[in-house]
C-alpha cells in the first residue's frame, strides 16, 4: 500500500549544544491527523518544538512541510505555516496591546501590532476572534486578560497566518480544572471547524490527551520512545519508560489517568 504524502516530516533530526539535546528523532503528521508530543521534564519537548517551529537550528536531519524544507526555505514564510502558541509568546507581548492587536500581529507571525490594516484585514480578525470565542474581549488590554483568555487569544493570532499546523505548547498551565476542561473542549471545537489546521499538543499529562488526538509521539531523554495512533502507544510499559517511574494507564470514556506505584508485572496493556 502506497504510504500518503505526509503533511510534516522529521527525518533522522539531530540537536546538538554542549550535549546531545535530540537523537535522530523521526516523525510523520498525515491529513487528518492530530498529534500529542508526551514526555517528562527533560525529555526534549522544548528543544524539539523549538526546531519544528525554526527557532532552534538543528544539527543534522530534516524538517518538511509540504515540498518546503527548513533551511532552505523562507523563515517567515515556514513560521506562517506552522503557528505556535507559548506562554514565552504571551510574555513578550505588551500589557496595552488589546486582543485585536494580538490577534493581527499574526498576519506576519510577529510580536505585538502597530500601525494600521486593511478593512479586509480587520474583518478576518473579527471572524477569527469569534472563532477563538474570544469576539468580546476585542478592545480588552493584554493586562486584563485571564490565563484561559489569552490562550484562546494567542490561538487566534496563529491563526490569522493560515497555518497548516498548530503547536500548542503546553497550553493548559496554569489553568484551574474548571477551565482546562473548558479550553480542552474548546480545542475539540476548533479542530472540526472549517480549515483548521492539525494540531500538535505539547504536554507531560495524559489527563489532556482528549477525544480529538489521534495520535501520540512519546519522548524520552531526546529519543522517540514511541510513535503513532494513541490506542498503540499508550500502554502502561511505553509510559513507564517515558517517565522513568511505574505507571498504570487506564482509560475512562475516552479520556486517560495514570496510577502510580504499580509493580510492571501488573500492567494492563
Amino acid at each position: 500500500m502506497r504510504k500518503r504524502k505526509p503533511i510534516f516530516a522529521v527525518e533522522n533530526l539531530q540537536v546538538e549544544r554542549d550535549a546531545v539535546i535530540l537523537h535522530n528523532v523521526n516523525w510523520r503528521v498525515e491529513r487528518g491527523q492530530h498529534w500529542v508530543i508526551l514526555g517528562a521534564n527533560g525529555s526534549g519537548k522544548t528543544s524539539l518544538l523549538s526546531a519544528l517551529t525554526g527557532y532552534l537550528m538543528p544539527s543534522s536531519g530534516e524538517i518538511r512541510i509540504g515540498a518546503a524544507r527548513f533551511g532552505a526555505a523562507d523563515w517567515r514564510e515556514v513560521r506562517r505555516s506552522v503557528g505556535l502558541v507559548s506562554s514565552s509568546l504571551g510574555q513578550q507581548i505588551a500589557p496595552e496591546q488589546t486582543a485585536r492587536d494580538v490577534v493581527l500581529s499574526g498576519r506576519e507571525a510577529q510580536i505585538n501590532f502597530w500601525g494600521g490594516v486593511s478593512m479586509a484585514e480587520e474583518k478576518r480578525a473579527a471572524r477569527v476572534l469569534s472563532q477563538v470565542r474570544a469576539r468580546h474581549l476585542t478592545g480588552r488590554p493584554w493586562r486584563y486578560l485571564s490565563q484561559g483568555e489569552r490562550q484562546r487569544v494567542l490561538i487566534g493570532r496563529a491563526l490569522m497566518a493560515r497555518p497548516r499546523l498548530l503547536f500548542l505548547d503546553e497550553p493548559a498551565a496554569g489553568l484551574d480544572p474548571v477551565a482546562r476542561e473548558d479550553f480542552l473542549r474548546f480545542l475539540g471545537v476548533l479542530a472540526t471547524s472549517a480549515q483548521a489546521p492539525t494540531l500538535v499538543l505539547v504536554t507531560h499529562h495524559v489527563e489532556e490527551i482528549v477525544p480529538l488526538f489521534t495520535h501520540v509521539l512519546l519522548l524520552h531523554d531526546g529519543k522517540t520512545l514511541a510513535a503513532g495512533p494513541k490506542q498503540r502507544v499508550l500502554t502502561s510499559a511505553h509510559l513507564t519508560a517515558t517517565f522513568g517511574a511505574p505507571v498504570s494507564v487506564r482509560r475512562s470514556a475516552s479520556r486517560y489517568r495514570l496510577e502510580f506505584g504499580r509493580h510492571p508485572a501488573s500492567f494492563a496493556r
